[in-house]
């Protein structure tokens, strides 16, 4: 018997070495893989090997017996025996020399798997322990059914009150009398969430019941193993990966921490400074919480830099390619974005605006309410809210009437154009008259009138003043009444104004009666 191995050994390495390498091929039995072929053995080829070895093993283990593995050591390879009968042959070439296998550790593991072959062959055909099995297996199906009828029944008792625990919970939370939260919203989103907590508790139970009885049969205990040893390598590298990041995570949430701590430190010093409380050299009040804002982006943006090699997967294909995605969205979406914001921070610091001013922006005029990164929000005072585009703003001439006054308030001003057979000094007098009248126009300093033009049919009066009013709606009256004054005090001198629009001198001056200030509304149906 040693004479005829040792021949087919030396014969099998002689044609290995004069053959190409081969495709490998695993020795399966009962699911379970015994051994692994790689090189090809008297002229057969590690798959025509891997066959006939498991038919030969298949013939082995029908026979019964004690199933007794043993290795026999021979010069050219290890030969492995089932009660003395030849089960299959390894040579050196057959061991995983990438992996670190020598020829010794591949029969071992193979003389190992082999007698869990033999075992699982032995217990099928023990009718006892295969009566047993089926018990277990019907106990873990009936407790199966159980537990899945009991998460069922949780997941409906959990529904009502869930969705009465949100609609409680959303009713809370308002900002200004408004929800946060819509509460159908709300709702649909606890109901999806406690549907799928459910799935995934049905979904581990059914798993490990069909692991279980997989593995109570010899003939699909190796499938069971397989899928069980899945779900724990899987586990093992998850927490593998979680535990080798916690390092590196721990760094990234210093850094985090101590740049909201950074933050947290000046913002008292920003919010003294906004509030007047404080005077700083280098910062004005009104520039606070745009430095403010800045500084806290500016810090979050060096943590933000300093902790991304920390971040777990930072260093992966994945995450590269989602840099590179959000890098390129920001490229290609973001220019008119950062010009904005360029244009916000430039009207903030240069000042040419500031909050409160009554200004006129091409052909809006109004009070500057809010001042963003992005957009500049006027209030007209008669019911609108104008939102111009900060770019808008910086390319357009811009008329302040705030910021030349004397104290508090703004300047107003009208124009009028009345006919060269007026004499200007009257027209000047009744001008002042009318701003001496108008309540909210200060006395001090005194209102001036100005001929502008000297038109063909007619001279060009503005009168400049100054109101007190601070709101927009005050201001927006403030003017109404001034136009009516000048109305009232011209129509009181016989003095008509029929300009810009002059043909010729009418028979009858255009003027309003002192007696008729204004006629009966029309009744219907007159």
């Amino acid at each position: 018997m040693r004479i005829l191995l040792a021949t087919l050994l030396l014969l099998s390495a002689a044609l290995a070495g004069a053959q190409p390498a081969a495709q490998e091929a695993p020795v399966v039995v009962y699911g379970r893989m015994v051994a692994v072929f790689r090189t090809p053995f008297l002229g057969l080829s590690p798959a025509d090997r891997a066959q006939r070895t498991q038919q030969a093993l298949s013939d082995l283990l029908a026979r019964g017996g004690p199933g007794e593995v043993t290795v026999q050591k021979e010069p050219q390879g290890r030969v492995i025996l089932i009660d003395g009968a030849l089960a299959l042959i390894l040579v050196p070439q057959d061991a995983d020399v990438l992996r670190g296998e020598t020829l010794d550790t591949a029969a071992a593991a193979a003389v190992q798997r082999l007698s869990r072959v033999v075992a699982d062959t032995r217990e099928s055909r023990d009718r006892g322990r295969i009566a047993w099995a089926l018990a277990y297996a019907l106990a873990a199906t009936l407790l199966y059914l159980l537990c899945v009828a009991v998460v069922v029944r949780l997941r409906r008792r959990l529904h009502a009150r869930t969705v009465a625990w949100v609609h409680a919970k959303t009713q809370r939370a308002q900002l200004a009398g408004t929800p946060l939260w819509h509460p159908a919203r709300a709702e649909l989103f606890a109901q999806w969430l406690l549907r799928v907590v459910s799935w995934v508790l049905l979904a581990l139970l059914s798993y490990e019941w069909l692991v279980f009885v997989l593995q109570q049969f010899p003939r699909t205990r190796a499938l069971g193993e397989q899928l069980g040893g899945f779900v724990l390598a899987v586990g093992q590298r998850i927490g593998g990966g979680v535990l080798h990041a916690l390092p590196d995570l721990a760094v990234a949430v210093v850094i985090f921490l101590l740049a909201r701590a950074a933050t947290g430190v000046l913002r008292p010093v920003f919010e003294r400074v906004e509030q007047g409380q404080a005077q700083v050299a280098w910062l004005d009040r009104d520039l606070a919480r745009p430095t403010r804002r800045i500084v806290n982006l500016g810090i979050w943006l060096f943590a933000v830099v300093m902790a991304y090699p920390y971040l777990p997967g930072s260093d992966s294909d994945a995450f590269k390619g989602m840099s590179v995605l959000v890098g390129l969205m920001i490229t290609l979406g973001g220019s008119n974005l950062v010009g904005q914001a360029a244009s916000g921070m430039i009207l903030m610091y240069s000042r040419t605006l500031r909050v409160g001013e009554y200004v006129r922006i091409g052909d809006t005029e109004g009070t500057v309410v809010d001042m963003g990164s992005f957009t500049t929000r006027i209030r007209t005072g008669v019911g609108e809210e104008i939102t111009l585009p900060n770019a808008l703003v910086m390319g357009t001439a811009t008329c302040n009437y705030s910021r030349a006054v004397q104290g508090a308030g703004y300047i107003i001003d009208t124009t009028v154009t009345i006919g060269y057979d007026t004499p200007w000094r009257e027209v000047e007098a009744i001008l002042l008259e009318a701003a001496r009248r108008t309540p909210g126009v200060l006395a001090s300093p005194p209102p001036i009138v100005l001929q502008r033009a000297l038109s063909d049919f007619y001279v060009e009066y503005r009168l400049a003043a100054q109101a007190v009013p601070e709101t927009p709606r005050a201001r927006a009256i403030t003017l109404h009444m001034l136009h009516a004054s000048i109305q009232d005090v011209f129509n009181e001198h016989g003095v008509q104004i029929m300009s810009p629009h002059y043909l010729g001198d009418p028979q009858e001056a255009k003027v309003v009666p002192p007696d008729h200030p204004y006629a009966a509304p029309p009744r219907s149906g007159s």
